[in-house]
């Protein structure tokens, strides 16, 4: 591909981060790395090798497919789903090595079937129990997970490797949200405590996102999921301030640049009108930029108002709606700072010459970091440097 248009992944700056997580963590915590969504947008595969490169030995997936496309780039680590498959897929979980997150009687019944159809010795399939602690979204209830270990024990080929809940607040400093953290974290001790007291080992247990992570380090059980920390970006108001301030030090790098080139620029009358419903009126003459990049790239229709492309060294804003594959920046009147095929940067790391992060696009759209670098299309090639 040679457009103009693309995502830029800077490895030395995702490695670095990946190092800084492992710091974090007290020795023999196990690490498993957020690569669904193909990384958050910055390249599974990518994302693995480094992982595996450096010792890190869990990966997690939203899909079967994307489980399914590490294995088929040599990717060994053991990888973690943690969104449940149809019985369609089930087969694959055992024919890739897929370690599923499982809950309740009819679905573990279904596993179980499976699971004695594909094996023919004695083999044993780790699963990780989902309890829900609060999320409100997978997981069988606390007070169920006992009963549920007891028939994944006495299923002959499955194991119970692991347990694992997910907290719903923990990326936020309000006291009612740090409280309802702390008693999901209880609850899910107490889901654990109640597999021990049956004499069923519960595996890896693991509760910690990347906030928890960060913020809440006696969370970590024996394996903490950093998720959108790998990529260089605080979890909400677990920012690096914040942990500086609890005597917590943790940096990491954005590692993904949006970025496209000036393919016109235009001189417009003061009056003239811009863009889908004419909502921007030229209060001046000015000229205009002309960028390749729309909302079918990943640059939301609602990053305007108040979007600025980074074209050397400084902020213009966007002007007008953001069309479906283009987008058009006030330069000002004969501006000799910005030339056709500049290159003009949406958001990135500092390597790129941005001035914007994905934080910031995503104050402006109202939404959070993950959505803004997860949003980014398929028609978007991304070179990795």
């Amino acid at each position: 591909m040679n457009r103009c248009t693309r995502a830029v992944i800077y490895k030395d700056n995702l490695k670095y981060n990946l190092e800084q997580i492992k710091k974090y963590v007290e020795p023999g915590v196990k690490i498993c790395v957020a690569v669904k969504a193909d990384s958050y947008g910055h390249n599974a595969v990518l994302t693995s090798r480094l992982a595996q490169e450096m010792g890190i030995e869990f990966l997690a997936v939203a899909t079967v497919d994307e489980a399914i496309e590490l294995r088929s780039n040599n990717i060994t680590a053991q990888i973690l789903l943690l969104s449940l498959c149809t019985p369609e897929e089930m087969t694959d979980l055992f024919k890739y090595k897929i370690t599923p997150v499982v809950f309740g009687k009819d679905f573990l019944e279904i596993l179980i079937q499976k699971s004695n159809e594909f094996y023919k010795g004695d083999e044993k399939f780790d699963v990780h129990l989902a309890v829900d602690t609060g999320m409100g979204r997978i997981g069988c209830y606390p007070e169920e997970a006992q009963e549920q270990a007891i028939l994944i024990n006495n299923s002959k080929h499955l194991r119970l490797g692991g347990m694992i809940t997910h907290f719903a607040v923990s990326d936020s400093l309000k006291k009612e949200n740090q409280d309802f953290t702390r008693r999901q974290f209880e609850a899910f001790k107490s889901a654990v405590q109640s597999v021990k007291d049956k004499g069923i080992n519960p595996g890896i247990c693991s509760c910690g996102a990347s906030a928890a992570l960060l913020n809440n380090t006696d969370m970590h059980f024996e394996m903490v999921r950093p998720g959108i920390i790998t990529y260089g970006y605080y979890p909400d108001e677990i920012t690096k301030n914040h942990l500086l301030s609890v005597h917590k030090e943790f940096d990491i790098k954005p590692v993904l640049s949006f970025e496209t080139k000036v393919v016109a620029i235009r001189h417009f009358p003061a009056g003239k009108t811009i863009s889908y419903g004419c909502t921007y009126e030229c209060k001046e003459d000015t000229d205009i930029a002309v960028l390749p990049v729309g909302y079918a790239d990943g640059l939301l229709r609602r990053f305007s108002p108040g979007l600025e492309v980074t074209i050397n060294g400084k902020n213009y804003p966007v002007r007008g709606r953001i069309c479906m594959d283009q987008c058009m920046v006030e330069i000002g009147n004969n501006n000799p700072d910005v030339k056709l095929w500049d290159k003009a940067v949406i958001f990135g790391p500092s390597e790129s010459g941005a001035l914007n992060d994905a934080e910031v696009l995503a104050k402006i759209g109202n939404t959070i970091s993950y959505e803004v670098l997860t949003s980014i299309s398929k028609r978007v090639e991304k070179i990795i440097v």
